[in-house]
């Protein structure tokens, strides 16, 4: 049968599709890696992978085992998790995702409170676009997940953590920027930044500027909220950004001005996400409370439901 060690290898290599750097992964010499998929291939009595000096290539039964392994790691790291987190609840390290959107102004504001509470917690930080997010959760690679909701997998479950409102975004000058509330209909034909597709937020945005007659710039997208916020500043047009991060960057900020927009306005909600029979999923429940508490008092932009159960 194949090695717990053997079926890490291997799942290194069907992510990186490089052996140097599915040994880095894996912590191991290239040499030691190549030696013990060799000693799989053997094992088996298969084929896993295509070697050439330009490229490496699963086959397509090194695929099936590939993601087979992946699973049986994930399934001894809960069982790992079970017993250690048993012992210690809220201590120690949690992989965690936060999509590109939120963790640079949500994670300063919980981590000081959660700090101060839970020393011994720490969280192992991985940013990114929330499909790529939802798939390394799914595989184990991460234990937690902060994006917005709905999360509509099978094998995963959430639970809401605030209701978040989209802000209107000028420059300092702009004509809106004399309104203390914008109304919606006044935003027809302006020119609307957003960010580029992959993040929820370019969707949502598009679905508001069709409803009211605004137009997504089509030659402009930004790449982060900074990015957007900045082409505000040089008159690029006007954006709509996350009210957190409107109180922790456009609040300073001397070029542009932000305006909340007359109900109904466009807005998002976050949650926390996880795999369904994860070790730490009462631990998760409780952190959730916790994160909600803490945000109740530190950033009365956002709603923050009342604690319950996930779904």
């Amino acid at each position: 049968m194949p090695t717990l060690q053997q079926m890490r290898y291997l799942a290194a290599l069907a992510e990186t599709l490089h052996f140097r750097r599915a040994a880095e992964l894996a912590h191991v010499t290239q040499p030691t890696l190549s030696t013990q998929l060799r000693e799989l291939e053997l094992r088996l009595g298969v084929q896993l992978v295509e070697r050439s000096r330009s490229r490496v290539i699963l086959t397509p039964v090194g695929e099936e085992i590939a993601r087979r392994a992946r699973a049986v790691l994930r399934d001894v790291e809960e069982i790992r998790a079970v017993a250690r987190f048993a012992r210690q609840p809220l201590h120690g390290t949690m992989k965690v995702g936060v999509v590109q959107t939120l963790g640079s102004y949500l994670l300063p504001l919980i981590v000081p409170d959660l700090h101060r509470s839970h020393p011994e917690l720490g969280f192992y930080v991985r940013e990114g676009l929330p499909e790529a997010l939802l798939g390394r959760l799914e595989q184990g690679g991460l234990e937690l997940l902060f994006c917005a909701l709905p999360v509509n997998r099978a094998d995963l479950v959430a639970t809401p953590l605030f209701h978040e409102p989209l802000m209107l975004v000028a420059p300092e000058e702009h004509p809106l920027a004399r309104h203390e509330v914008v109304d919606a209909s006044a935003l027809k034909d302006q020119t609307i930044l957003t960010l580029e597709p992959g993040h929820r937020m370019h969707d949502q945005i598009g679905d508001f500027c069709r409803d009211v007659g605004a137009r997504i710039s089509p030659d402009y997208e930004g790449t982060s909220l900074d990015t957007l916020r900045q082409m505000v500043a040089m008159g690029m047009g006007l954006s709509l950004l996350p009210a957190l991060y409107v109180r922790s960057e456009v609040a300073r900020e001397r070029l542009v001005v932000a305006r909340p927009l007359r109900a109904p306005a466009p807005a998002r909600q976050i949650g926390m996400v996880w795999r369904k029979g994860s070790a730490r999923a009462g631990e998760f429940s409780d952190l959730a409370g916790i994160i909600r508490d803490i945000l109740r008092t530190r950033a009365p932009e956002i709603s923050v439901p009342e604690d319950e159960a996930a779904a």
